[in-house]
């Protein structure tokens, strides 16, 4: 079965709620935006693999303030030895691995690809290519909105410390935060 998507638009809110599925499992995903955003986020949800096994993601080097280019030097052994199942790329001018891998979750996942690269290369990755952190879609601990919590998290580990945080501090926030301090 291809897959199937049905759109409306809240007039009062003028978001948009695009409800899919690929004849396994249905997927809700809300945008402010446009119904093109609105599919091209469903197609994305609906297309990750399913269930908990296996995870597939855009790990990104974007550290704040600069934007050092694909050809920078600090990507030179990374470029070369890149992790097993992990393939390079130019996104817009930094550089991107395009992950998949096994993972209990997505961010599971992705902590286990930042420690090998971090441990092997020197690189803190810190951006999994999400722009509209804004944007909302409750579809599950592996899909959209586990993309923009993780892109969250990988922003707090690489401004943090630039502010004299250490990562016991952050973890103490989250859990203070979230009423399990």
């Amino acid at each position: 079965m291809g897959l199937s998507i049905r759109f409306e638009k809240d007039e009062a809110t003028g978001e948009y709620a695009a409800a899919g599925t690929d004849g396994t499992r249905t997927v809700t995903v809300r945008a402010d935006t446009y119904e093109g955003q609105a599919r091209s986020r469903m197609r994305r949800s609906v297309s990750r693999p399913t269930g908990r096994g296996r995870q597939r993601f855009r790990l990104i080097h974007c550290p704040p303030g600069e934007q050092p280019g694909v050809d920078d030097r600090r990507y030179d052994t990374l470029k070369a030895r890149p992790p097993e199942g992990r393939e390079v790329r130019n996104l817009g001018g930094y550089l991107a691995l395009c992950c998949e891998r096994p993972g209990d979750g997505l961010l599971d996942a992705v902590a286990e690809v930042c420690a090998e690269i971090r441990a092997e290369h020197g690189l803190l990755m810190s951006g999994l290519g999400i722009e509209k952190l804004d944007e909302w879609c409750e579809d599950g601990t592996d899909g959209r909105g586990a993309e923009i919590v993780g892109q969250l998290l990988l922003m707090a580990a690489e401004r943090g410390p630039r502010l004299g945080y250490d990562v016991q501090e952050l973890v103490r926030f989250l859990r203070t935060a979230a009423g399990n301090g």
